[in-house]
């Protein structure tokens, strides 16, 4: 596939600059650990542009109506010790 080359760059130097740059890996193990953590929250919680600032696996948010911006609560959950930050609409 002639893109596929320009596709796996990408997503290598996201890899590189969002994990791989912030984590002293020990070994293999530690190194699977920390890839599949990432890899959920690639799927599941990092906002995407081409996806209007939605994740692949979720669905795109609603947008807030301005009542509901006043009163919003976020809750952050840090993942793979404070390297990765989800941020989640408290109810």
């Amino acid at each position: 596939m002639p893109r596929m080359n320009a596709t796996m760059e990408r997503c290598v130097k996201t890899l590189q600059a969002e994990l791989l740059d912030r984590t002293l890996i020990w070994n293999e193990t530690h190194l699977r650990h920390s890839l599949r953590e990432y890899e959920q929250h690639y799927n599941q919680h990092r906002t995407h542009r081409s996806l209007a600032a939605a994740a692949p696996l979720r669905a795109r948010p609603q947008a807030l109506e301005p009542d509901r911006i006043e009163r919003l609560v976020i809750r952050r959950q840090d993942r793979l010790g404070e390297v990765l930050h989800e941020y989640i609409q408290a109810a």
